[in-house]
């Protein structure tokens, strides 16, 4: 199974779309973190409506309770600071996709420190900035899934 993980996400719609995502596709869902709001937040239910039952969702309080909880996993850190493109990537049926806040990103020494597992989406108008979370979750999970179904 693909994991997807959200260390500390902000925006309760994004969330709720990414856990329908998740469900749809069998990936499991990780929060890493404290979250911008509360998982009981009316909007974030109304994002993944009535599939939150379907969502293999698992809290961790910081990436080493990540880290610990997948052992066998490998975690691809997914940042538009990245050079190599998500396309250039041979994905693992047990990888974990790592996405940080959508205002800051991943932090910077996590990035550093696993530079040879960073992932960037392209982005050919050097104008924007970044692309919606749930957008790049939908994005990387679904090659990752090709590749690992086909």
């Amino acid at each position: 199974m693909l994991h997807v993980a959200l260390v500390e996400p902000e925006i309760p719609p994004n969330t709720g779309n990414i856990a329908r995502l998740c469900a749809a596709t069998g990936a499991g869902l990780h929060i890493v973190g404290v979250t911008g709001f509360r998982m009981d937040d009316r909007t974030l239910k109304r994002s993944g409506l009535d599939y939150w039952d379907e969502v293999d969702l698992h809290r961790h309080i910081d990436l080493d309770g990540l880290y610990a909880y997948l052992p066998g996993s490998r975690f691809l850190y997914i940042t538009t600071k990245a050079e190599r493109f998500y396309t250039e990537w041979e994905y693992a049926s047990e990888d974990c996709l790592v996405f940080g806040r959508e205002t800051r990103g991943l932090p910077e020494d996590l990035l550093r420190s696993n530079w040879e597992r960073c992932l960037t989406i392209p982005m050919p108008n050097k104008n924007v900035r970044s692309l919606n979370l749930a957008t790049s979750v939908g994005i990387v999970l679904y090659e990752a899934l090709r590749q690992t179904r086909a």
